[in-house]
Parts: structure tokens; sequence; C-alpha cells
């Protein structure tokens, strides 16, 4: 099993910047995918970003590019995402998602493909 602990979530002021944690522990060495997801009262999940472990490969939800930032430490066990100019359609419950694929790029941002979640962070934004 593997447990996904996200933290980093807080209230800030529009145009400011957040820096999202995801720890995943236990048997970590079939994890392929690293993602984040996000979701807003009434509104369904959302893919935000996937980095593939052990390459720079990256994608991002076209909301987020060229504002978010997912990276992952050495280990590969961490996964971060920098979170700048924030603005108030970015207020969510954000969720780490963890898989085993050979390709993360299929179907990255379909939620159902995702064998493991962390319990969540939310992000305030107020403008």
């Amino acid at each position: 099993q593997v447990e996904l602990v996200e933290s980093g979530g807080d209230s800030v002021q529009a145009g400011g910047s957040l820096r999202l944690s995801c720890v995943a522990s236990g048997y970590t060495r079939k994890i392929t995918c690293m993602g984040w997801f996000r979701q807003a009262p009434g509104k369904e999940r959302e893919a935000v970003a996937v980095i593939q472990s052990g390459s720079s490969w990256t994608s991002y939800a076209d909301s987020v590019k060229g504002r978010f930032t997912i990276s992952q430490d050495n280990d590969e066990n961490t996964v971060f995402l920098q979170m700048n100019s924030l603005n108030a359609e970015d207020t969510a419950m954000y969720y780490c998602a963890a898989r085993n694929a050979m390709y993360c790029s299929r179907s990255w941002s379909v939620p159902s493909v995702y064998d493991y979640w962390g319990q969540g962070t939310q992000v305030t934004v107020s403008s």
C-alpha cells in the first residue's frame, strides 16, 4: 500500500504564492506517476499537473500553465507544487494522487486512473 500526505495549503491574497508538498510512504517503488488534482465546491475534480518519476516529463492543465510548477525531490518520494500568481479561481481542495503506469502521459488528467489519493489540503485565495 501507498500513503500520500499533503501539506502547505493556506489562505492567501490574490497574486500570492504557495508551495504544496505531498509525501509518499509505504511501497513507493511501484509508483511512477504523481500528480495534483483540485476540487472546488460544487465542481468536479480536475487535474492540475503530473510528473513522471525519474524523468523530467511533466504536464499541466491549461489554466495553470506558466503559474504552477510541479517537481520531485531526489528520492522521488515527495512531490511539490509551486503555485504563483494565485487567483480566486484557484481556490479548492488540492489532492495528491499516484499510480503505476509505464507512460504517465496516457490519461494523466483522468482521476479514475490513479490508484492512491491523499486527504487533501485546502487552498483559499481571496481577491
